[in-house]
């Protein structure tokens, strides 16, 4: 089985498109068809739908994918085994991150691991939507949220801490909450999926669900509401640590701190071996942010 018609397949599967496969390959569009016909017939089977616009995997192409998949991980694992390390990760990484802390964290730090590994090609899918990375063909995702999926195995990047916060324009104006029940009182911005907020107590743990006036579906858009005075709302410090630090935002309820056993992950599918391509970045990313983020000196002040 030829390893590059392997490749091509997997391509295939994520852009729909036979040519724009081979080119991401450097084949041109009848090599490419030639290789994906060769593959079918070593197989005996037929693997893509053809139309004039698109393909899409047949019943035996899904199928087949993700042992697709496993054998090209294998033989860039078993090359850069036998290289001791020395060999240089090549060809795609397509990685899927929350926008907002793309934007923030993950955007600046790529200049550098790019001119680490110029032959690594980064293919990106910004959104606070969990995708599904098999089904989006992805390599490695970056999240933030409790993770669900067993399929999955997760490299923890750095911690995740949260606070309340408030813009001091908007204290000055309504006052500030001195237990968590008084939330109910005030204004609050709530993110979507998380509309319960949990509170450490002397008593135990206690729970509010806030009235929110204001519900985002975007964590940035969050806090700068919360910014402009339009209520209180909970902030990942690496989020709001430059609001804070400048006085924009001040932390509230600080007797009373959140209930969060969150973090930052770097996710891949457990189905495949973690590739050098994969493990280079997640290293690189534990490098940048590791167990004390910069984003995080404000957490115990």
């Amino acid at each position: 089985m030829n390893i590059d018609h392997l490749k091509l397949f997997t391509r295939i599967a994520v852009t729909e498109n036979i040519s724009a496969a081979g080119n991401e390959l450097g084949l041109s569009p009848a090599v490419a068809s030639s290789y994906i016909n060769k593959l079918e017939k070593s197989l005996g089977v037929r693997l893509v739908h053809r139309t004039t616009r698109q393909v899409s995997l047949t019943e035996e192409g899904k199928a087949f994918l993700p042992h697709a998949e496993d054998v090209l991980a294998s033989v860039e694992a078993a090359r850069s085994s036998v290289g001791a390390g020395e060999s240089i990760p090549s060809g795609t990484l397509r990685i899927a991150a929350p926008a907002s802390f793309a934007h923030m964290h993950l955007i600046p730090v790529l200049k550098d691991f790019t001119e680490r590994y110029p032959e690594l090609k980064l293919d990106l899918r910004l959104s606070d939507t969990i995708v599904d990375m098999v089904e989006g063909g992805f390599d490695v995702a970056i999240r933030n949220a409790e993770l669900k999926d067993s399929n999955l195995i997760a490299r923890k990047l750095a911690p995740d801490s949260r606070v309340l916060c408030a813009s001091p324009e908007y204290l000055a104006k309504y006052g500030e909450p001195v237990i968590p029940d008084d939330l109910k009182d005030h204004h609050c911005i709530t993110l979507t999926g998380l509309d319960t907020w949990h509170f450490h107590t002397p008593t135990g743990q206690a729970s509010v669900k806030p009235d929110s006036q204001i519900r985002v579906d975007n964590g940035e858009a969050v806090r700068d509401a919360c910014a402009h005075g339009l209520g209180l709302t909970i902030n990942s410090t690496w989020s709001a640590y430059e609001l804070l630090s400048h006085g924009k935002l001040v932390k509230v309820l600080e007797d009373f701190p959140l209930v969060c056993n969150t973090a930052i992950w770097a996710v891949y599918p457990s189905s495949r071996l973690l590739a050098p391509k994969v493990s280079v970045f997640i290293e690189y990313l534990i490098q940048q942010f590791g167990p004390e983020p910069y984003w995080d000196y404000l957490k115990d002040k």
